[in-house]
């Protein structure tokens, strides 16, 4: 394969020409608004690997005025994967950029084969390119399913994701490459886009039981968040890349929270997944709201099914949003993680549970005992509970 031939030297030189690109772009004006005039909304769904990340666009994917892409930033890690997740960051973020522009011709550089939408990552994870104009498997305000999808519109031409994504009001893009916020603020200052930051995060210790039923499909990431220059990391005993996951979002939800740049002011909402599954409606307007949306009686029946299936779901259905008891799957680690290990998460993401609020257990009755919540309130006054976890020399 071409792609594990590139060199450092190559992904330098294309990291220094995509920049220029960027500066040359910023300077444009600004493209048409979609049909009906309205000014087109952006919406990135800042998250990481094993977060109910693809739950959440799916949320926004099926909404009638979204066009979704789930992770078109997978192409650079894949095409670039001897470079490390910061050395890639400004790639990526040109690569979104474009994409939150409709601007297609961006994908050259990462699938210069491509031909159809099934090029794409993920590609029939969006109903929008499950729907006219881009394909008629569903009609364009009607829930789409992927198995449906993918057999009906796999060969339709790559070019019509372009013209699918000029036509609506909002577009949404999820992400799980960025590992500080401040590489963002170039888009937040972009006069051609209206960017809105959904920052989804889930309990560290749900994240590390997560990740252990999928290890392998995650070993390439791996090695890119490691600097491993290419070399895939499936089994890591030492959780290096929880601890990294959990140094992110600290260093995200800080920035955004405490010394936040102007333009992020009002455009920056932290959501945890374990409120979304204790209360899915009530917050799924709310994330609505922020992005200028409504929630219709239609995705309100579904959103209903979706977290009210039987059991977590299946291991194949991983990277899937399928029908499962959305409560149930919040707090499975309780059930099945070793005390041993939560200890250690808690002592590598520490940061991370007292800023975002979720409060650790001390022993295994701790762990077991599901009448304790671990669930803190939100809000910077409700992390005050931090100051007493000293009081605890462990279990």
């Amino acid at each position: 394969m071409w792609l594990r031939r590139i060199s450092s030297t190559a992904v330098t030189a294309l990291l220094l020409a995509q920049t220029g690109l960027l500066l040359f772009l910023v300077s444009r004006p600004r493209p048409p608004s979609p049909v009906g005039g309205e000014e087109r909304v952006h919406v990135l769904v800042l998250s990481s690997w094993r977060s109910g990340s693809s739950f959440v666009g799916q949320l926004f994917s099926q909404h009638p005025n979204v066009f979704y892409l789930m992770e078109p930033a997978w192409h650079v890690w894949a095409a670039l994967s001897q470079g490390s997740a910061v050395a890639l960051h400004m790639a990526v973020r040109d690569l979104v950029r474009s994409v939150f522009l409709c601007d297609m011709d961006v994908f050259d550089a990462y699938l210069p084969w491509r031909r159809n939408l099934s090029d794409l990552f993920q590609w029939a994870e969006s109903r929008a390119l499950c729907s006219p104009p881009a394909c008629s498997a569903f009609p364009r305000g009607a829930i789409s399913s992927e198995a449906v999808c993918k057999p009906l519109c796999a060969r339709r031409p790559f070019g019509l994701a372009q013209e699918a994504c000029r036509s609506y009001s909002h577009v949404v893009l999820k992400e799980v490459r960025f590992f500080n916020l401040q590489v963002l603020y170039p888009l937040l200052n972009d006069p051609a886009l209206n960017l809105r930051i959904v920052h989804l995060v889930r309990d560290p210790r749900a994240v590390l039981r997560s990740r252990e039923r999928t290890a392998k499909a995650l070993a390439r990431d791996n090695g890119i968040v490691l600097g491993t220059n290419g070399k895939w990391v499936e089994a890591d005993p030492d959780l290096r890349v929880v601890r990294e996951v959990c140094r992110s979002h600290v260093r995200i939800a800080e920035a955004a929270m405490r010394k936040p740049p102007p333009s992020l002011r009002g455009r920056y909402r932290l959501v945890r997944f374990e409120d979304l599954a204790r209360a899915p409606l009530p917050e799924i307007r709310a994330l609505y709201a922020f992005a200028g949306l409504s929630l219709t009686p239609q995705l309100e029946a579904w959103i209903h099914n979706i977290t009210h299936g039987v059991g977590p779901g299946a291991r194949r259905e991983a990277f899937k949003t399928t029908s499962r008891d959305a409560l149930n799957v919040s707090q499975a680690w309780r059930h099945t993680l070793p005390f041993a290990k939560i200890r250690r998460v808690q002592e590598l993401c520490a940061g991370a549970l007292q800023l975002l609020g979720y409060r650790p257990v001390f022993s295994e009755d701790e762990q077991r005992d599901l009448a304790l919540d671990l669930m803190l309130p939100r809000g910077p006054s409700s992390f005050s509970w931090a100051s007493s976890t000293a009081e605890h020399s462990g279990p």
